[in-house]
């Protein structure tokens, strides 16, 4: 049994700031592109995702996912977590969850009809108060 290729960090992560693909590194280092993939990981090299699960908890059918009840969730959720869109996008959600929470409104989903405004049962709790707290208390907007 061979020797694993060994991917060197500061080579990888100069190629990477050149724009080099991934299958491109995997040519290069002599590896898969699953090992360029962990490589990455293991030099910091991978930008972090964002977790959208909280803020979207429904499985959103493709034809809703560029809704604007879908998107001004997940700039609400990325706001939260510390990377806010561009500032145009971040307004438009802060209004529309405003609008929404101002008027004792929530937001339903069904992946036949899409998502609607629906009113907030009396003592119960609004998911997008709820998001729209997060993504003001990241923000420092009170």
């Amino acid at each position: 049994m061979g020797r694993r290729p060994a991917i060197d960090r500061e080579e990888l992560a100069r190629l990477v700031a050149e724009g080099w693909s991934v299958r491109d590194l995997a040519a290069r280092f002599g590896v898969s592109e699953s090992g360029v993939l962990q490589a990455k990981r293991a030099a910091g090299l991978v930008k972090a995702t964002l977790d959208h699960s909280r803020a979207v908890p429904w499985k959103v059918a493709r034809a809703h996912l560029q809704s604007g009840p879908a998107t001004n969730l997940r700039n609400l959720s990325a706001a939260a977590q510390g990377k806010p869109p561009a500032s145009e996008r971040l307004n438009t959600a802060l209004r529309w969850a405003q609008r929404l929470v101002d008027a004792g409104l929530d937001v339903a989903y069904d992946p036949e009809e899409g998502f609607r405004e629906v009113p907030v049962e009396p003592g119960g709790r609004s998911h997008v108060a709820a998001v729209l707290a997060e993504a003001r208390e990241a923000l420092h907007i009170e």
